[in-house]
């Protein structure tokens, strides 16, 4: 395997654009080299170039991998999608497939006899485009509650499953310099992302940000924040952040994901436990956020490596290569038969597989244009949790935004 780690999440934008120009690979490899373009990281990168490996023999070629930062990519795409420069087989945020798959830079999946049986609706949904299929994520995830096990048990508290419990365990748990919850509510995609399953969940939606279940859903997290249950910083919190706040004991819970398993494995003295975010009254539906990148084969305009590219994926995506890639990134397979067993071997996955079965797509209601929406959730959050205007006020000032 040839193998470029072109940039790292600390680059640039520009800087990824000169790095995706110069490692594209595409217009150098031959018939019988696939180039591929992901955005794992240097911790991930080793696991998935051991399956890209097996996966390229398996299929009769080799393989070129490039992996990259993520900030710039679908700029970069669309440019090499016009001068047709495109890798063979390209790794997408499950967000960004619809708006690549609409500009014509994609070939349907079910050409290569990829159709996503025995995957979630959510999942499918993600890579879904017009009808067709055009990307497929080997591993998902979502975001759930994390606790402190001792925390809770010393204040004799049960893990909440509702906003009235989690409200009452969040203020109960407050001491000192502890909060008793911590999340993110930054002005980027992550504030956006961790609203979500309170948006959702109380029967909200993204394309009537005014109407009266979205306003008490960024009330209850608002009220957190207020009530100094939660700390008037999470404005400016990553969810790396809040993982780093939970594991330094300056937070009981947290909102944040299954990717964040490894570093809290590795915290002394520290004991963690999960269960899936609190619903608003009991018997509710958890709706949660999906997240996962999609393998997708790009249209080079060559059909013998656009098969071999399909047939490629195809061996990535298979249950076993699911399990690697899972327990090596701290994820949840994304076929669901092959998730039920992860669960079983980790009951901290368990949480995650769970709430993954009625996970929605960010792009599921508005298509390429959840860009747009989203930037309104996190624009709302900020002006609420700042007190610049009351949630209400500030759901309806995005709403009214074009």
């Amino acid at each position: 395997m040839r193998r470029n780690h072109c940039a790292t999440g600390a680059a640039s934008a520009a800087a990824v654009v000169l790095c995706l120009s110069a490692c594209s690979g595409q217009a150098r490899a031959g018939d019988d080299t696939l180039v591929v373009t992901d955005t794992m990281s240097a911790t991930s990168a080793p696991i998935y170039e051991e399956i890209y490996d097996a996966c390229a023999a398996e299929v009769g070629m080799d393989v070129q991998a490039n992996h990259v930062a993520g900030s710039g990519l679908i700029a970069t795409v669309l440019q090499q999608a016009s001068s047709r420069t495109l890798p063979d087989v390209l790794m997408l945020d499950n967000p960004d497939v619809q708006q690549i798959a609409s500009s014509g830079a994609l070939s349907p999946l079910t050409d290569h006899s990829i159709t996503g049986a025995g995957y979630p609706e959510g999942v499918l949904d993600a890579g879904t485009y017009d009808g067709d299929l055009y990307g497929i994520a080997p591993v998902v995830n979502t975001i759930g509650l994390f606790y402190d096990v001792d925390a809770l048990d010393e204040a004799g508290i049960e893990p909440p499953s509702t906003w009235d419990e989690l409200r009452e365990a969040a203020a109960a748990l407050t001491e000192g310099d502890r909060y008793g919850i911590a999340f993110s509510a930054t002005n980027t995609f992550e504030g956006t992302w961790q609203f979500l399953p309170f948006l959702w969940s109380n029967g909200g939606s993204e394309d009537d940000l005014a109407a009266p279940e979205a306003v008490e859903s960024l009330e209850f997290v608002d009220d957190l924040v207020d009530d100094g249950s939660a700390s008037s910083g999470v404005v400016n919190w990553s969810q790396n952040d809040v993982n780093d706040q939970f594991i330094a004991g300056k937070a009981a819970m947290m909102v944040n994901g299954p990717w964040n398993m490894p570093s809290l494995e590795e915290a002394e003295g520290l004991d963690y436990s999960s269960v899936p975010l609190p619903v608003p009254e009991e018997g509710d539906t958890l709706l949660a956020p999906l997240g996962g990148e999609a393998f997708t084969v790009p249209d080079t305009g060559n059909p013998d490596k656009m098969a071999s590219a399909g047939a490629f994926v195809e061996c990535v995506t298979t249950g076993k290569n699911q399990l690697t890639m899972a327990t090596g990134r701290g994820a949840v397979p994304a076929d669901s038969d092959v998730a039920a067993e992860a669960a079983r071997e980790n009951p901290t996955v368990a949480t995650f597989v769970d709430s993954v079965q009625t996970a929605r797509a960010r792009t599921a209601l508005l298509g390429p244009d959840w860009p747009q929406a989203a930037t309104q959730i996190y624009t709302a959050e900020q002006l609420a949790l700042t007190d610049t205007e009351s949630p209400a006020d500030a759901l309806e000032r995005v709403a009214a935004q074009d």
